[in-house]
């Protein structure tokens, strides 16, 4: 009995074995949801159907990109973390995933757990701007003005728990000045405010900073990110400015349901290398502001040691500063 028992179960082995090495091995034959867990017309959904055309061309299939908003991209992270682990549904995600884990206490998957990063996509630069008439016309002005007493400068940032927000309290707390948050439903509106005036300063992306500083309507002094904006080559890194902590990027990465099989995100991961490799792609990310990683960078591996990093980096912003989402 014992015997029979025994080899049932290694027979039962063997066909699972068989059978999932049959169809990673066959992957994909069918279509693949990426999904993007934000609207049409931001980062996100450019930095998705960008790609989507090459790495659909390198994988022989279709890539169908679903676009699902909501909670700071937490309902699009739900529905990719309980889907199927078979390949057909990927997400394209960013800093967001990281700090969600700290902002929605009561979220239904582990983000370094539940997923099984593909690769690192992309990274952006922001700067922080100011409002044309702010007295501070370099860092070292702006210093000094926003540590006068009685100074509380008004930050408008595009909404509770996202990167604008969150670099920024990081940024304004490591600069040791006290500020107002003034959240705004988007990037859209807190920039109309502050090109009128009605907030101090903000966290304006660099692409869309550069024109606008150049033709006098917004003031910039720094970046935030990891190195200098070739549009705006004058402005320094925080962390060049003797801020170490502060060597922070918003970056896009892919990433499948855990259990996945290594062959499909190995397979995921190569398509996503053609595409980044792809001179189209090279140009449309470029002119979109868009950074790429160093090709040992883009690895699920190193994909999933970033987002480890930054789970912890964004989780301690939040929790010492008592943000959570509602």
């Amino acid at each position: 009995m014992t015997f029979t028992r025994a080899c049932a179960a290694a027979l039962f082995a063997a066909c699972t074995l068989a059978i999932g090495s049959a169809s990673a091995d066959d992957y994909p034959n069918r279509p693949v949801t990426m999904i993007v867990a934000f609207p049409p017309g931001g980062a996100d959904d450019a930095s998705a159907r960008i790609i989507q055309d090459a790495m659909q061309k390198a994988l022989g299939q279709t890539i169908v990109v679903q676009n699902i908003g909501g909670a700071g991209g937490m309902i699009a992270a739900d529905k990719a973390a309980h889907a199927d682990p078979d390949g057909y549904t990927i997400i394209l995600h960013q800093d967001a995933l990281a700090a969600g884990m700290a902002l929605y206490p009561n979220h239904t998957f582990d983000a370094e757990k539940d997923f099984a990063p593909i690769g690192l996509v992309n990274t952006t630069i922001n700067t922080i701007a100011g409002r044309p008439t702010l007295p501070a016309n370099n860092f070292k002005e702006l210093l000094r003005w926003m540590k006068e007493p009685g100074r509380s400068a008004k930050i408008g940032h595009p909404g509770v728990g996202s990167f604008g927000h969150l670099g920024e309290v990081l940024v304004f707390q490591e600069m040791g000045v006290k500020v107002t948050q003034v959240p705004y439903r988007g990037a859209g509106p807190a920039l109309i405010d502050l090109l009128a005036g009605q907030v101090d300063l903000g966290p304006i992306s660099a692409v869309v900073a550069q024109p606008l500083v150049k033709s006098g309507k917004l003031k910039a002094y720094a970046v935030i990110g990891t190195k200098r904006f070739a549009g705006l080559p004058q402005l320094k890194t925080m962390e060049e400015l003797g801020y170490k902590k502060l060597d922070i990027d918003f970056w896009h990465m892919l990433l499948a349901p855990a259990g996945t099989p290594r062959p499909i995100i190995d397979k995921l991961n190569a398509a996503l290398r053609v595409a980044l490799a792809d001179p189209k792609v090279k140009k449309l990310y470029a002119d979109g502001g868009l950074d790429q990683y160093p090709p040992d960078q883009e690895t699920p591996e190193a994909a999933a040691a970033l987002l480890k990093r930054e789970i912890k980096r964004w989780g301690d912003v939040v929790r010492s500063n008592h943000i959570f989402a509602k």
